[in-house]
């Protein structure tokens, strides 16, 4: 059976779909997680004019976020941010809530063009930090981990906040690519949980053990290419990487979407909660309070 040019590009469309795929290798005592951002990704970067090296590592961190926000299991929200006080980037941050994302980067434009075309981690933060915060009210409220923003790129310094936050052996992949106007992103993040799976306590950690070594070593092995490639299911690269295993399960994931959760009403009850000499100050000529919001470039305004 043949297929025309439309129904190739539906069928890959849809292999590529936003969303996250979720998977454990039981005898490895490993999780994984793999994430694909197509359309989503460009409704949450189309909204602001970014430079390509900012638009690149928002996407980094996009993808990154909605791995490491899909670990959450119950209702909750886990939010990456990355800041220094001197560096091009001043602010980046993004969030993840039940599958629905969002992302925002506040840069220097003048320092980011002395920099080239394609500057460094370090060149584009300086000396900043990552600070990565999980807020789950069904286990116990909000925790918090602070790591030097170091390495060669977002998924290194978030593979070091879990290290030393939570001595949790991880890797991370993220591959992006931009055609025309459109960017797409994928990733790949394995995670070792000793002495029990997914859903069981974990009783100690060993930051060095050889089913972790195996499944790093296979793991790695992952291209770009691969994680790219719109003719090939996520599942279809999980059996990719594993299928010498004797049991991986797989299961389900959630879609991804543009989450700006910005409205009106939503600003309304936060300044209400303000005195109203606070209120009064933040008023202009006309009574109104005018609200900026920087995930999607829009400005709200609040009637007095």
């Amino acid at each position: 059976m043949t297929q025309n040019s439309e129904t190739r590009a539906a069928a890959q469309s849809e292999t590529f779909s936003d969303h996250w795929l979720g998977a454990s290798i039981p005898e490895r005592d490993t999780r994984l997680r793999l994430v694909r951002l197509d359309r989503t990704l460009s409704d949450i970067l189309d909204v602001h004019a970014y430079p390509p090296a900012i638009r690149h590592l928002l996407a980094e961190a996009l993808v990154l976020g909605a791995l490491i926000g899909s670990l959450i299991e119950d209702e909750g929200q886990m939010t990456m941010q990355a800041q220094t006080k001197a560096g091009v980037v001043k602010l980046l941050v993004c969030d993840y809530r039940q599958g629905a994302i969002r992302g925002y980067a506040d840069f220097d434009r003048e320092g980011l063009a002395e920099l080239g075309a394609n500057p460094s981690l370090a060149a584009l933060f300086g000396e900043g930090y990552l600070a990565i915060t999980f807020d789950v009210p069904e286990r116990g409220g909000r925790y918090q981990g602070i790591v030097p923003l170091e390495g060669e790129s977002l998924a290194e310094a978030c593979e070091a906040y879990f290290m030393q936050s939570e001595q949790v052996p991880t890797l991370l992949r993220v591959a992006i690519r931009t055609e025309g106007e459109r960017t797409i992103a994928a990733g790949l993040l394995a995670q070792h949980l000793p002495d029990g799976e997914v859903g069981r306590e974990r009783l100690h950690v060993r930051l060095s053990h050889p089913q972790w070594e195996h499944v790093e070593v296979m793991a790695s092995s992952i291209r770009h290419e691969e994680l790219l490639d719109e003719g090939l299911a996520l599942e279809g690269l999980v059996w990719r990487l594993f299928h010498e295993e004797s049991e991986v399960r797989v299961f389900p994931g959630e879609p991804l979407v543009r989450g700006c959760r910005c409205s009106v009403e939503h600003y309304e009850s936060v300044i209400r909660r303000f005195p109203e000499e606070e209120r009064a100050e933040m008023r202009d000529e006309s009574g109104d309070i005018l609200v900026d919001c920087a995930f999607c470039s829009r400005i709200f305004r609040i009637a007095a």
